[in-house]
């Protein structure tokens, strides 16, 4: 039996999320412990360098989102692609904090235009009705990199973090560049059809073919009008707030805080990506078939909940708690994001959609790790910060539950 198309680009799309997730989202934690101790640069400094790569995706998001409807997402992976390789071999040669700021930016450039947004606006055109499986599958790659936490201490504190920036810059290159071939536009263009199911086929079948015509087409100016366009965007913004905050910040907070080392911090990170794997596989399990904007309320619970366990551990168990809850909670809501826009919104403006919330989240996304860290340079610790960061997570709980699916 022959595979259909989309499920090859979800093989690739989970192939680069693994190297983001490996070398970048992942590792940047350790980046930072190791060169706040070897550099002398405070909390808020290097936090600075995450929020520049989110400040990057405000800027270019809506952009991305009108290159991708127009011109599709295959030369636009590849140069990302090329540009997150650039970031990492500068950061290698990082002696001062504008070389460092420069390779994040480089980085984050190079993210924005081959990562989780671009890969979920194809898969978005390739699948329907098993769109929440195709999105979890492909962030299984963002999950599982980090199971490369604990190779990237190994190889920082045995080859140095300059050689093994230059080695994961090269790996980018070497297996990037071919897996970004593989990424199409839409698959009408190549004479196939949404989920490998023929228009024939789908009218044989009611349910779906009911499903399929129940599916709205919003422009974006609609999509804007909507109350649930600006209540999933606040949402996913709070949710981001502890995931980079997490990121960034819980291995030096282990360490500094905590008293554990680099290695046993980064095994901690390794068990919640495990969770978060299960978590993505659940969603892939069983996303479809269950309301994803009340599952997505829950998780915000646990990110809150899960955070609170990290900040104020005693010991192990409360350590592999926060790797539980925010580990299970990070992968079972990630992908729904995606899946619950392009559901309520339908596909042909999707890419434009995506990138004007992608503006918004951002804000999320600069604040996690700003607050955590300018918080721990004036108390000292990093309790106050995590702490708000948790209530305003489970707060944002309620968004989910009020994004009703808007009616055009």
């Amino acid at each position: 039996m022959k595979i259909f198309y989309g499920w090859r680009m979800v093989g690739a799309a989970f192939g680069i999320q693994f190297l983001l997730a490996a070398f970048l989202t992942q590792a940047m934690g350790l980046y930072i412990a190791i060169l706040s101790e070897e550099m002398g640069w405070s909390k808020t400094t290097l936090s600075g360098a995450a929020a520049l790569q989110s400040v990057e995706s405000a800027i270019i998001g809506p952009v991305l989102g009108w290159v991708m409807d127009r011109v599709g997402p295959q030369s636009m992976i590849r140069w990302g692609m090329v540009l997150f390789s650039a970031g990492l071999l500068l950061l290698s040669q990082v002696q001062s904090v504008s070389v460092f700021y420069a390779s994040a930016i480089l980085m984050a450039i190079g993210a924005s235009l081959s990562g989780y947004f671009p890969l979920s606006v194809a898969l978005v055109h390739w699948f329907e009705k098993f769109r929440a499986r195709a999105l979890s599958l492909m962030s299984l790659g963002l999950a599982t990199g980090g199971l490369a936490v604990p190779v990237m201490a190994w190889s920082m504190e045995t080859w140095g973090w300059r050689a093994t920036s230059v080695g994961t810059g090269l790996t980018v290159l070497l297996v990037g560049l071919p897996l970004a071939r593989l990424i199409l536009r839409r698959p009408q263009d190549h004479g196939l059809h949404v989920d490998g199911i023929a228009p024939a086929q789908t009218d044989n079948h009611a349910p779906d073919s009911a499903a399929a015509a129940a599916e709205p087409d919003f422009t974006v100016a609609q999509a804007l009008r909507t109350r649930a366009f600006w209540l999933l965007a606040v949402g996913h913004g709070l949710a981001l707030l502890v995931v980079t905050a997490v990121n960034v910040h819980a291995i030096t907070h282990m360490k500094e805080g905590l008293g554990y080392s680099v290695s046993t911090a980064s095994w901690v990170i390794l068990v919640m990506t495990c969770c978060q794997v299960g978590g993505v596989l659940l969603g892939a399990a069983l996303g479809d078939q269950f309301e994803k904007r009340k599952v997505a309320a829950l998780c915000m619970l646990a990110h809150g909940l899960g955070l609170l366990c990290l900040t104020f551990a005693t010991g192990m168990p409360m350590l592999l708690g926060f790797a539980l809850l925010h580990g299970a909670a990070w992968g079972l809501r990630g992908p729904f994001m995606q899946a619950i826009r392009a559901d309520y919104f339908g596909r042909n403006a999707i890419g434009m959609i995506l990138g004007l919330s992608a503006a918004i989240i951002a804000l999320g996304q600069i604040g996690g790790p700003m607050i955590a860290g300018m918080m721990a340079d004036w108390m000292g610790h990093y309790r106050g910060g995590f702490s708000l960061l948790a209530l305003l997570s489970a707060l944002g709980s309620l968004t989910f539950i009020l994004a009703h699916k808007p009616v055009r």
